[in-house]
């Protein structure tokens, strides 16, 4: 388990397993973590089954496992003798950390919010028993309490956000690299997530068909979907519906430059726009209220619990074509409602989902298991301390990346008043999305 420290505490050693080595919101969420982690003294590597293109994420803060080897899984969980192990979405991989003879603490974490994609990963955790299932929003513990059948603590805790790098970006910065070029007189409204059917580009598609016949001043970018499977459908619809002089699609924008092009959307006088079906949170929504990009999204699943309609965004009866397009036109033509609702987001995000926030509160859960285990010192410790020593190291694996430099310890402070608005927030959140008020 992790070493001891010159202080006497415990060096925790984290493990996050998941199948899919993405670009989306449950690498963005423990990117974040793992960042404000290693300021506790508390190292996370992360192992993943398959690679989908998600690797930049992670490359610049974590090591990374990528194998599908199932010897190769069970030496790793050996030799680096974690503390804690987190499990997102992978059931393949409970029969692994068991023959592993495993001994720390695990926590299940339920992502998806498709009741039949998720069940498999909750009902049977093959002989082992998880300390706690975590959840990120409340609509996604609904969903986990009506299929799990056994007695474990759900806890919700929200996806952080890095407001130092999501945050306004000038305008004039150079985004030729990325060939996202603000067009002269043109209003930007920007989709982001992959081409898929929960994401919904269908829809997306409908709306953009409608609302150039009565403006000619908008432009969508489409941010995402390079690896998605109906990317060749979506650009030939395009074709069909006319609309290659209003769409333009970025198949691939690395994460780090996301706060740019959220920030030269908001800078032309638009917005972000989601047409999904369900989300058990949404970082996409989160990002761009940081950076100053008010959001049009439909009033479904996770989302009132994070944008308050008329308040910190705008929220659509889900489906409803007429309801998108009048709350898309309010917020490209009402200058001054926009503006407060830019200026409530960024209140929000900053109060409720930022690193010191949520990322602190999953420590905190980490701490209710591993009493003691977590430094709170403000002791500067060097990167070597906390790498694995060569003769750990399993082959064959793919060991992509580790940061270098110093790590700062300083904890950050837990805000009380903070987690008291918090509660307030999401008693408010059930009440509003019980009533659908924004219909």
């Amino acid at each position: 388990m992790g070493k001891m420290t010159v202080e006497g505490r415990k060096h925790l050693k984290i493990l996050v397993i998941w199948k899919l080595l993405t670009v989306g919101g449950v690498n963005a969420g423990w990117r974040n973590r793992a960042i404000h982690f290693s300021k506790s003294n508390v190292t996370t590597d992360f192992l993943y089954l398959h690679d989908k293109g998600g690797l930049h994420m992670l490359q610049d803060v974590a090591r990374v496992y990528l194998t599908r080897d199932p010897n190769q899984i069970i030496k790793i969980l050996k030799k680096n003798k974690y503390d804690l192990i987190v499990v997102v979405d992978s059931s393949e991989v409970y029969p692994l950390i068991k023959k592993a003879k495993f001994n720390g603490k695990l926590i299940v974490e339920a992502r998806s919010p498709n009741k039949e994609k998720i069940a498999p990963h909750l009902q049977d955790f093959k002989g082992l028993n998880p300390d706690a299932i975590v959840v990120p929003s409340i609509f996604q513990k609904r969903v986990v309490s009506s299929i799990l059948n056994k007695r474990v603590p759900i806890r919700i805790v929200y996806n952080p956000i890095d407001t130092d790098c999501f945050k306004p970006i000038p305008s004039g910065r150079d985004m030729d690299r990325a060939g996202a070029i603000l067009p002269q007189n043109q209003k930007i409204i920007g989709w982001i997530g992959r081409l898929d059917v929960r994401k919904n580009w269908r829809f997306l598609l409908e709306i953009a068909r409608h609302i150039i016949q009565i403006r000619k001043d908008v432009q969508f970018w489409v941010i995402g979907g390079k690896a998605s499977r109906e990317r060749e459908i979506f650009s030939k619809q395009i074709k069909e519906y006319k609309l290659k002089d209003y769409i333009r699609w970025f198949p691939v924008v690395p994460y780090q430059m996301m706060p740019e092009f959220y920030s030269q959307i908001a800078d032309s006088g638009g917005c972000t726009l989601s047409t999904t079906l369900m989300e058990s949170f949404g970082n996409t929504f989160i990002e761009s209220m940081a950076c100053g990009c008010p959001v049009v999204a439909p009033g479904i699943s996770s989302l009132p619990e994070i944008i308050e309609h008329d308040r910190t965004g705008k929220l659509y009866r889900p489906a409803s074509l007429m309801k998108a397009l009048k709350h898309l036109n309010n917020m490209l033509d009402h200058h001054q409602l926009r503006e407060e609702i830019r200026k409530n987001a960024l209140k929000e995000v900053k109060a409720r989902f930022a690193i010191e926030v949520c990322a602190e509160q999953y420590l905190q859960i980490i701490r209710d298991m591993v009493p003691e285990s977590i430094a709170t010192d403000d002791k500067v410790l060097q990167a070597n301390d906390f790498q694995v020593q060569p003769e750990l190291m399993v082959e064959p694996y793919k060991h992509i990346a580790w940061p270098t430099g110093q790590i700062q310890s300083q904890q950050a402070p837990i805000i009380r008043n903070t987690f008291h608005r918090i509660e307030k927030r999401l008693g408010r959140t059930e009440l509003f999305h019980s009533k659908r008020n924004f219909l």
